[in-house]
């Protein structure tokens, strides 16, 4: 099954398809976490035939039965539609800079241009974490970017607390 992605500003997102019976469904994933399943009625797509809701506990228990890996392929995927942009997993260690830290302590985005879209915690996926999720060793990061910011972000990411600081870009010059 296909699902057709549209942003909502200021809501989220919704994912449209149609099922192997030939009903139309959506899910719409609010910005803080909850979610809208809808069945719309086969003779009529304007029709709901079935809503439900979910609370972002919910959604996140759901997400746990359905799996991370339908998250690494839809980035596999967005990595496939975009040329020069390439998705890597990288695993937090224990000794590394920042296992107990915030992810915005990296300064990774700064630092290598790439984008943090996922952290996977046991079976657990926290999509789009912010800067202050907390990164712990065993925690694996999901990033998307150029090639060369990747092998930064790694370098970054294995890092002892001993190491020299990687350089901001202004600090390159």
């Amino acid at each position: 099954m296909e699902f057709h992605q549209t942003l909502l500003p200021g809501v989220g997102v919704r994912y449209d398809a149609t099922t192997r019976a030939g009903s139309p469904i959506s899910v719409v994933i609010g910005r803080d976490g909850d979610a809208e399943l809808v069945a719309y009625k086969r003779d009529d797509p304007d029709s709901v035939a079935h809503s439900l809701r979910l609370g972002p506990t919910e959604v996140a228990a759901l997400a746990e039965i359905l799996g991370s890996p339908r998250v690494s392929a839809r980035v596999a995927d967005l990595t496939k539609e975009v040329p020069g942009l390439s998705s890597a997993r990288f695993v937090i260690t224990p000794g590394s800079r920042y296992d107990g830290r915030r992810l915005g302590d990296s300064k990774a985005r700064t630092r290598t241009g790439c984008s943090i879209v996922a952290v996977v915690r046991g079976q657990h996926v926290y999509a789009a974490p912010g800067p202050r999720t907390m990164l712990l060793a065993g925690d694996t990061v999901v990033a998307i970017g150029s090639d060369s910011g990747l092998a930064d972000l790694g370098t970054i990411l294995a890092m002892s607390p001993e190491d020299e600081p990687f350089p901001l870009p202004d600090e390159l010059d």
